[in-house]
């Protein structure tokens, strides 16, 4: 463990990462101690400038900035977490089959996972929330949909290199079974990639989620920084700060969620940012 905090810590913008997500982290914990209101409760007049009576100002309702950028964070983050653990289980299900058995079985989930990355991803998020009527649930279920081709791709590339390694053939001489194989035996060796492609992936999904938002397909009744800029976005001359905050606040949590995954791949990976 000192070893890898060394290695990354020697990334200095990773590092950096680290320290605004710890920080969006504790904001979004700390959101119902820091602004115990409903984040939807008109506090004030439409539109007052920041600083004057609220630190972030209000939006075209009254509603606290502030208090929206704060209970966003928990939403954004959680959908992002969440979109990506179900993504990357069926990515992995799906890359680990293909890998490790090949032949038809191959053939069969690849033309699937082809098929999925033919679609454009945002626009296909955007269907399937609207059939399934916008809701956390339905956003998390759409995000991890178009998503999950990425680690089934890697996750099957790790598996063919690593089935016909001696250990591997060891384990299938004494009788141990597929499953355990899987498990026990490849899949912890190919866990470092698949921790680095699931970093980047939570940064993706929040831009997802920020997008669909946006257009109005994201929860009505849960705030987030995609629904604050869209809802700002008709007053973005007369009243800046609507849009700028929650766009600072996406801005800036998808570049340290990048950045961290950048560290973690030069310190899963040392070899590779040596050369």
């Amino acid at each position: 463990m000192k070893e890898f905090w060394k290695r990354f810590s020697r990334n200095r913008s990773a590092v950096a990462g680290l320290l605004i997500l710890i920080a969006v982290i504790l904001l979004a914990i700390l959101a119902p101690i820091l602004y115990p209101e409903d984040p939807f409760s008109l506090v004030g007049l439409p539109m007052v400038e920041p600083f004057e009576g609220f630190l972030l100002g209000t939006d075209i309702l009254g509603r606290n900035v502030a208090a929206g950028i704060a209970h966003g964070a928990k939403v954004s983050l959680l959908i992002g977490l969440f979109a990506t653990l179900v993504a990357m289980l069926i990515g992995i299900l799906i890359g680990a089959a293909a890998g490790y058995y090949g032949g038809w079985i191959d053939d069969a989930l690849m033309r699937l996972t082809e098929l999925f990355q033919t679609i454009p991803s945002f626009l296909f998020a955007i269907l399937l929330v609207a059939i399934m009527t916008p809701s956390i649930e339905s956003i998390v279920i759409a995000i991890a949909v178009v998503s999950w081709p990425t680690v089934a791709r890697l996750v099957r590339g790790e598996f063919l290199a690593l089935r016909k390694r001696e250990f591997v053939e060891a384990c299938v001489g004494v009788g141990m079974s597929d499953w355990r194989i899987i498990t026990l035996q490849i899949l912890p060796n190919c866990l470092s990639p698949i921790i680095v492609t699931g970093s980047l992936m939570v940064a993706t999904a929040i831009l997802i989620e920020s997008g669909l938002s946006f257009l109005g397909l994201g929860d009505p009744n849960v705030m987030s920084w995609g629904f604050m800029v869209g809802a700002g976005r008709t007053v973005l001359r007369s009243a800046w700060w609507v849009c700028a905050f929650p766009g600072i606040a996406i801005l800036l949590t998808v570049l340290a969620i990048n950045l961290v995954g950048e560290g973690l791949n030069d310190a899963f990976n040392p070899r590779l940012r040596n050369r």
